[in-house]
């Protein structure tokens, strides 16, 4: 061994036994994991959502969930029932329920189940803790690991001192908000794997073509350029918005080496045809449950004086129906029932839902209408819409007013902003080390490699789109990714952000005052880590901490 290379092989070595103990830290969490209800190894509505979908797939060969979330344990607990969950006409003319999840991460998981039921005979349903534990060893610890050993390996490929490369794998392992989902089945621990895996791909080729001598003989055909084009677009399967940066990453690619645009865009395909195929499997339609939030098209109108003063469910139900019994499209229904919408409106203002029976071959079949108040006309004038809102069904948390916490949204956009990137749910506060990305990113985009400079523009480019993607959501939206430890739906960025900050790092470390300042937020938001190791899913320890001095109510 030279000289110069025994402090990198020492520090490699390092890397390697870091990577370790993250991973034997998740995996002890993982071994251990259970429900407050002790029934089940999953910890919230969201991955209960991805779970019992999981399940049914495997047990019943359907994405329909009705049969599941009417399971009940032996103290009366709906183990598999779920809030993030949605109702519409499946194939056989039937109103059902599916998880709202994406279809093509839920159809993966149920892959490995698959396989492991094969071998074992052993269901979800009948062991929701081990199964569920086993599942998320073969699935999460390969994922978590496929993040750090890429993260690793594209911060070697850094320029950056012996110190600096140090203190981003020890970020990389501890002091990101994604360790603590790695305990948990979710969709951004698949998508920052996905983007790491994109950005080693990129740093490597961009290091092989502009290397004097690499570059003469450095001519990948396909493979790397098509898987580069695969990761980067099943990150977008895992998280809509990481779109800004796939688009980003086609751009790159393509100014890198033309040739890599036929295995990016061939890669790409091949998760696109798995994004729309299996949601077409699941609903029949090639919208994504999160796009069916509205009323449908109008079918047709109608006069109706609506619900009198005094009149009862009954008495209203009866006169709606005599009014819809006249059109074309109810006329030959078997039987209609009707639900008033709208929490706590008596006088119809938010409309009716209609499900009419009709004969159908083997068996009857279901069609849904909303009725509702023509738009901008006299009171007494009335339509009937084809029904696209998934999410309102009898009971349904988004629709009833049970909405409760940061679930009910956050009026104020200029609140929503800070609250996200420097309050209780801060990307900033939470995470103190990101505090350098701006900076980094500046650095990286005024100085260095010309490809180098353009990676760190389209960082920063679809980090701002993101955030302000999320701010300029509607209120209900605004939500900071509901009760979770984190602003979790940009987790995403982790191994952009820590990429981001390497160069600083080295900076700062020429001085002794500038690594304490380092030691300082790495510290901090390895703290932060460590008060979300026991659940993802539950509030910053600075909203907990907030609570307990009574400044928030």
């Amino acid at each position: 061994m030279q000289k110069h290379e025994k402090p990198r092989s020492q520090r490699l070595e390092m890397h390697g036994i870091l990577i370790v103990i993250a991973l034997t830290l998740v995996a002890g969490r993982i071994a251990t994991v259970i429900n407050p209800e002790g029934d089940a190894a999953f910890l919230s509505a969201n991955d209960r959502s991805r779970w019992v979908s999981v399940a049914a797939l495997v047990e019943k060969h359907t994405f329909e969930i009705d049969e599941l979330i009417s399971i009940r344990t032996a103290r009366g607990h709906y183990l598999w029932n779920t809030i993030d969950k949605v109702r519409h006409i499946g194939s056989d003319g039937r109103l059902h329920y599916y998880s709202s999840k994406p279809t093509l991460l839920t159809t993966m998981v149920a892959g490995v189940y698959w396989g492991v039921h094969k071998v074992t005979g052993l269901k979800l349903t009948e062991h929701p803790i081990y199964m569920t534990r086993l599942l998320l060893l073969l699935i999460n610890l390969p994922l978590l690991a496929l993040f750090l050993v890429t993260m690793t390996l594209s911060i070697e490929l850094s320029s950056a001192a012996d110190f600096a490369k140090r203190i981003a794998v020890i970020c990389s392992c501890f002091a990101t908000m994604l360790t603590p989902f790695a305990i948990s089945l979710n969709n951004h621990l698949f998508a920052a794997a996905a983007t790491s895996l994109t950005l080693y791909l990129y740093l490597r080729a961009t290091e092989k073509i502009f290397d004097s001598f690499a570059g003469l003989t450095y001519r990948p055909t396909f493979l790397p350029w098509a898987v580069a084009g695969a990761s980067a677009a099943f990150a977008v399967a895992c998280e809509l918005p990481a779109l800004s940066m796939f688009v980003l990453w086609a751009v790159l690619f393509g100014l890198l080496a033309r040739r890599s645009i036929v295995g990016f865009s061939l890669g790409a395909a091949v998760v696109a045809i798995g994004i729309f195929g299996t949601n077409y499997w699941a609903h029949d339609t090639w919208k994504t449950p999160y796009a069916h939030r509205n009323d449908g098209a109008v079918i047709d109108q109608f006069s109706w004086s609506g619900p009198s003063p005094g009149d009862g469910q009954h008495e209203t139900n009866t006169s709606l129906e005599r009014e819809l019994r006249q059109l074309n499209s109810i006329a030959d229904a078997e039987s209609i029932s009707m639900r008033r919408l709208g929490a706590g409106q008596s006088n119809g203002e938010g409309g009716f839902e209609v499900i009419a029976e009709f004969d159908g071959e083997k068996q009857s079949v279901q069609r849904q209408w909303k009725v509702r108040r023509e738009t901008n006309e006299p009171k007494g004038n009335w339509e009937l819409v084809e029904w696209d809102d998934w999410y309102d069904y009898p009971g349904s948390y988004w629709r009833t007013g049970q909405r409760a916490g940061v679930d009910r949204g956050e009026p104020s956009r200029v609140a929503y902003a800070f609250q996200a990137s420097l309050g209780y749910y801060g990307l900033f506060s939470l995470t103190p080390i990101w505090l350098l990305v701006p900076a980094g990113l500046w650095q990286r985009i005024t100085s260095g490699p010309r490809d180098r400079r353009y990676l760190a523009a389209a960082i920063l480019l679809s980090s701002l789109v993101c955030f302000a993607f999320y701010v300029a959501r509607p209120e209900i939206d605004r939500n900071y990714g509901g009760v979770s430890v984190c602003f979790r739906w940009m987790l995403w960025f982790t191994p952009l952000w820590v990429y981001a900050i390497v160069t600083k790092i080295d900076r700062c470390g020429e001085t002794g005052r500038g690594r304490l300042l380092i030691v300082g937020l790495m510290a901090a938001s390895i703290f932060s880590v460590a008060t979300s190791l026991d659940s993802p899913w539950q509030n910053p320890w600075l909203y907990r901490f907030a609570s307990f001095l009574h400044w928030i109510s």
